[in-house]
């Protein structure tokens, strides 16, 4: 469970499978509960849960629930036991999880995850570069460039004969990151209204192979959307 004042919290609910529990359904995956836990020596255990929103339009959805499942490992991955970042991690997985569940389209769900993605590295400490070469430290405006999954940014083509990275990146798919990036996670740029669902994908992809390159964990969900 990740919680908004404590991060990640490892409990157990008893007797959940049994047909009268007063937990069942409230302890599925992705769901948002309202818990008390008894403070165990290893383990909380789970005594009560009030559902705040259960995402119910995403169990209808196959590709809403893949892309939830990885938003939820991504926190997995990197949230921590009594985070500091504990409710601004907290908000953001609720909005994105939400937005995934209420969007109409396949662009909108990416576009979701793709701020998601954006935003909780920056949380994390990992934020990505996409203004200035991480190499020569000078601008990059309108023209092409390459992503460095190891160094976390982008890189002009100058510098880039020398480090030879294969990913390269148009200026259009920068600067559309990069708005989303900047603004808050609510708020619709105009960018938003022009992107493709290839667009989407190519951008999805990046930083799916970015925060796998900077995750100790390994991602299981990422297996299942290839395969999908």
């Amino acid at each position: 469970m990740y919680s908004k004042d404590k991060g990640l919290i490892k409990g157990v609910a008893k007797g959940v499978k049994k047909p009268k529990s007063k937990l069942g359904a409230r302890m599925d995956l992705l769901v948002a509960n309202k818990l008390m836990l008894y403070k165990g020596k290893n383990l909380d255990r789970i005594c009560q849960a009030d559902v705040l929103n259960t995402f119910n339009k995403t169990r209808r959805d196959m590709d809403k629930i893949f892309y939830s499942m990885y938003i939820s490992e991504v926190v997995n991955n990197f949230g921590v036991e009594d985070d500091p970042c504990s409710e601004e991690i907290y908000t953001l997985l609720y909005k994105a999880l939400n937005k995934i569940s209420e969007a109409e389209t396949k662009e909108e769900i990416l576009i979701a995850v793709i701020k998601f993605q954006l935003k909780m590295m920056q949380i994390s400490g990992l934020g990505i570069e996409f203004d200035t070469c991480l190499c020569c430290r000078e601008p990059i405006e309108n023209e092409n460039m390459y992503f460095s999954t190891n160094m976390g940014g982008v890189i002009c083509e100058h510098c880039n004969e020398t480090l030879h990275n294969k990913t390269h990146m148009h200026y259009k798919i920068r600067d559309f990151l990069n708005a989303l990036v900047q603004f808050d996670f609510d708020y619709k740029s105009d960018y938003e209204e022009k992107a493709t669902e290839k667009v989407c994908m190519v951008c999805f992809e990046l930083l799916k192979e970015y925060i796998n390159r900077h995750s100790s964990k390994k991602f299981n969900s990422t297996n299942i959307l290839q395969e999908v």
